[in-house]
């Protein structure tokens, strides 16, 4: 930490945490620019914190001597010093990192030997030092045999859609206006043009998700992504869709607002605008991974909701998930579950809103099959014939049916799935990005003995079909999120319980800390027994 640093970050830091300062930046200068009074290194303000005093600067710089270098060069290697001093603290192997060092800077041996030499003079401190009391080992994680790499939610993304076309055997069409942070899946899926994936860049969110349906309703599959703002330039057409009943999926990597707000920053306030942003009735199915590498699956099964109920799909992100990493098992597309849908071409018995029985899908027929032509278009359709319909009793019955498809994925889809005690004294109910924090808080309180389960809504419209009695087995449901509290109304209003909300809107994901705190002051007043 540097003066600037610590001041931004200090706050995230429980008591008793150690604090690694680089002290040689807290000059008078750099201290006045930040607006401390004082130094806090001295003051007393820290005494809180377990401080360690490096003067990174300094030993970085003896290390680096004789290579011939600017100063400024030399003062950009010092986060490798420091990245050292981790790895021996929390005793890692540094052979990835030089390896990487020797491949970034391949054409400037220079660069990588400096960085190389702070690298091993931040790990030399540690070892030979006497200001470290303890070391940290973080056991191998658990996971099954197989091939991993590490990957982003966006990346995930992009390859979950490039594995749904071709198990639907379908060329993908990507329809997108850049902006963040949905960006890196229009950069991603560009790539794939030799797997049939085609993407354009449209000149604004509109003509975007008016490309995707058009490539729908061409037999391809259709998608775009945006972000909130671009998800409410969005909602007209995917009425559009909902009216029409074609296959598309909309990506909505959630991101700080209102308006403009804050585009690097992470929010999941977007689910009553894709909910209900729309005039009139107009149900679409929704899914929300809840990890990095989660984004793949979850792309694959958006589509394969669309394509099975011919609806609207929206997929649901948000920044944390799409900048986020984590280890991903790379599968087999021979284990992947095929889920191609056919084109109707038979003409005999043809009507364009004459419906599966099962799943309320009408049938897909691509322009220019032979016989099978059909009015398109915004305007009410006539059950079964699709004619153009002013009918009172038809727009009701068919605002009935379009809710009924929508609803009966419900029999569809995993029932929700607890992490705990099938009843007990709280439950504590999240969707997307904070489900990291929630499990972590709830094992934690778990080892306490507190009687305390996780359940991780990944299915959003329809709910699954055992949401109701999940949440009727506990004492008190708790429900994090960040937003002013979406999932809660809809919990509350849906299945009449009493829901906690436990609300933050500042652009970061939740402590695990907090949720661990809010939880056990939760169970504290109906008188739980937390060790």
């Amino acid at each position: 930490m540097n003066p600037a640093a610590l001041k931004a970050n200090l706050g995230e830091l429980p008591a008793g945490g150690a604090l690694i300062v680089n002290e040689d930046a807290f000059t008078a200068q750099n201290l006045q620019k930040v607006g401390y009074a004082a130094n806090p290194l001295t003051d007393g303000s820290l005494k809180q914190w377990n401080v360690f005093n490096v003067p990174i600067s300094t030993l970085n710089g003896r290390a680096l001597e004789g290579l011939g270098l600017t100063n400024k060069q030399v003062d950009l290697t010092k986060n490798f010093f420091a990245l050292g001093l981790m790895f021996w603290l929390y005793e890692r192997d540094m052979a990835g990192t030089t390896a990487w060092i020797d491949d970034k800077f391949s054409k400037r041996p220079e660069i990588a030997e400096a960085n190389k030499r702070a690298l091993k003079a931040g790990y030399n401190f540690g070892e030979t030092t006497e200001i470290f009391h303890e070391r940290y080992i973080v056991p191998p994680a658990k996971l099954a045999a197989g091939h991993y790499r590490n990957i982003t939610g966006n990346e995930a993304t992009a390859l979950g859609f490039v594995a749904a076309s071709k198990l639907a055997g379908r060329d993908l069409f990507y329809g997108s206006y850049p902006i963040t942070p949905a960006s890196d899946i229009l950069h991603q899926l560009a790539g794939y043009k030799n797997f049939g994936v085609k993407t354009f860049q449209a000149e604004d969110e509109i003509a975007a998700i008016g490309a995707a349906i058009g490539a729908s309703y061409g037999g391809a599959m259709g998608m775009t992504a945006s972000s909130g703002p671009g998800i409410a330039l969005k909602q007209e057409a995917l009425g559009l869709a909902v009216m029409v009943e074609l296959p598309l999926v909309v990506v909505d990597v959630q991101r700080s607002g209102p308006s403009t707000g804050m585009p690097t920053k992470t929010e999941q306030a977007d689910l009553l605008q894709v909910l209900y942003g729309r005039n009139s009735d107009s149900p679409v199915a929704v899914v929300a991974p809840a990890t990095p590498s989660e984004c793949f699956l979850y792309a694959i099964e958006a589509w394969r909701l669309a394509l099975k109920y011919m609806t609207p799909v929206v997929y649901m992100s948000d920044a944390f998930l799409a900048t986020g990493a984590e280890p991903w098992r790379i599968p087999s597309l021979d284990d992947l579950p095929s889920i191609a849908v056919e084109n109707r071409t038979e003409r005999e018995g043809f009507y364009p809103y004459l419906r599966d029985e099962t799943t309320l899908a009408r049938p897909w027929a691509v322009p220019g099959t032979p016989g099978l032509e059909h009015r398109i278009g915004g305007l009410e359709k006539a059950d079964i014939l699709g004619n153009v319909s002013y009918d009172p009793e038809n727009h009701h019955r068919m605002q009935l049916l379009r809710q009924a498809k929508i609803a009966g994925i419900a029999g569809d889809i995993p029932p929700l799935e607890v992490h705990g005690p099938a009843e007990g004294d709280l439950l504590v109910l999240g969707w997307g990005s904070t489900y990291g924090a929630i499990r972590s808080a709830v094992e934690r309180l778990q080892s306490k003995g507190a009687s305390i389960a996780h359940a991780q809504l990944r299915y959003l419209n329809p709910l699954p079909a055992n949401t109701g009695e999940v949440v009727s087995s506990y004492k008190r449901v708790l429900i994090p999120e960040v937003n002013l509290g979406q999932l809660s109304m809809l919990i509350r209003a849906r299945f009449l319980i009493d829901a906690i909300g436990y609300n933050r809107v500042r652009g970061k994901p939740f402590r695990i800390a907090e949720l661990e705190a809010e939880a056990e002051r939760i169970l504290q007043t109906i008188g739980a027994t937390v060790r």
